[in-house]
């Protein structure tokens, strides 16, 4: 085992900032007043388990399609940049429409575990240790499990300027990890590391 503190808290960071739970309180109170109720810890368990599946499985799909961990990296770079601007301009580049069921869809997938934080699982691969990368996806769980539960809380605990300040910082987090991530992967592959 290669537990590594440094490793889990960014691994952890850079997820929170993608999947952006904080910033999805609005969405999740809309969803909640739409369902009626939203079952918190099934959309956690189920985002949960995707993104683990992902995390060892996806290496294998990417080379059925004769792609590297690094060229998905890049590919995965872009959408946690265009997440990043629509965090930070407050448009929407993705629409998704919201079906009557909110726990698995739209909150565990693509909310939760959606194309950025699958990118960015498979892309913490080439950085980090498996099980640093596990451990930070079990503790975002909790934390979305959390949020969750807590929803409505936050929201009034926060208000609507609060929520739009952690939006927009973990916005430009994401954007500058997006920037890393990308020039570190497209060295990878025009140098071989």
């Amino acid at each position: 085992m290669n537990f590594n503190i440094k490793e889990i808290v960014s691994a952890t960071m850079v997820l929170f900032a993608v999947v952006d739970i904080i910033g999805s309180v609005p969405i999740i109170i809309n969803l909640r007043k739409k369902a009626g109720k939203i079952q918190s810890e099934k959309t956690a368990i189920v985002a949960g388990k995707m993104l683990i599946i992902f995390l060892f499985l996806g290496e294998q799909v990417l080379d059925l399609f004769g792609v590297s961990v690094e060229a998905f990296a890049v590919a995965g770079s872009f959408i946690l940049f265009f997440l990043a601007l629509e965090m930070i301009l407050g448009i929407t580049l993705y629409k998704a429409t919201t079906p009557e069921t909110a726990s698995i869809v739209p909150l565990a997938f693509p909310m939760v575990a959606g194309a950025g934080a699958l990118t960015t699982v498979l892309s913490l691969r080439a950085k980090f240790a498996l099980e640093n990368i596990i451990v930070a996806i079990v503790i975002n769980m909790i934390i979305v499990y959390v949020v969750l539960k807590s929803s409505e809380h936050i929201e009034k605990f926060l208000g609507k300027q609060g929520i739009t300040i952690v939006h927009n910082l973990f916005g430009v987090i994401l954007l500058a990890i997006a920037v890393n991530l990308f020039t570190t992967n497209i060295r990878a592959m025009l140098f071989g590391g």
